[in-house]
């Protein structure tokens, strides 16, 4: 009796540990806090819509997995015109999604690097997105900015910028 006990314990206990470590890396974002900003020549803005899912574990960055989606229509320019202008450059109707998922995340001094695929419109790109975590207990704050060129992605629009830059700023909790 004693030798079925102790192995069906010790794998309770594997079991449970195993479900605490993945939930505690598991964040979730803090649903009208986070902020994504684009600027770029004679265009700037926010995306108001966002959903990801990250596991994060900041003692050992490449158990990390980040993935996340922007309604490309909810581009919000503070110009109705710009925008629709906005809108019709990502050819929202037909690509609804701006997507990213990583493929890695290292650790870069007091920062980090994901290292994953971005798809706009019908085009998928690997770029590295640099990022930075203030670890607030069981909160936090993912910030970071990188560039995409537009036509790299077949956003070519007259008009469109040459180089945008984004800018997010994503408050999480567990």
């Amino acid at each position: 009796m004693k030798k079925t006990i102790y192995p069906a314990l010790i794998a309770i206990v594997i079991c449970t540990s195993a479900f605490t470590v993945i939930n505690s890396l598991n964040w979730k974002v803090k649903e009208d806090s986070y902020s994504i900003k684009f600027t770029g020549k004679k265009v700037e803005g926010i995306f108001k819509e966002l959903k990801a899912n990250i596991l994060f574990d900041e003692a050992n960055p490449s158990n990390s997995k980040i993935s996340a989606t922007i309604n490309a229509a909810s581009a919000n320019t503070g110009n109705g015109m710009k925008n629709k202008h906005v809108g019709e450059g990502l050819d929202a109707d037909k690509y609804p999604t701006i997507k990213f998922e990583s493929t890695s995340v290292i650790k870069k001094g007091s920062s980090y690097e994901a290292i994953g695929k971005l798809t706009m419109k019908d085009v998928t790109k690997e770029i590295t997105l640099p990022f930075t975590f203030e670890n607030k207990g069981e909160e936090g704050v993912f910030s970071g900015k990188f560039s995409v060129v537009p036509k790299d992605y077949n956003v070519t629009k007259m008009g469109t910028p040459d180089l945008v830059e984004i800018q997010l700023t994503v408050p999480v909790t567990k």
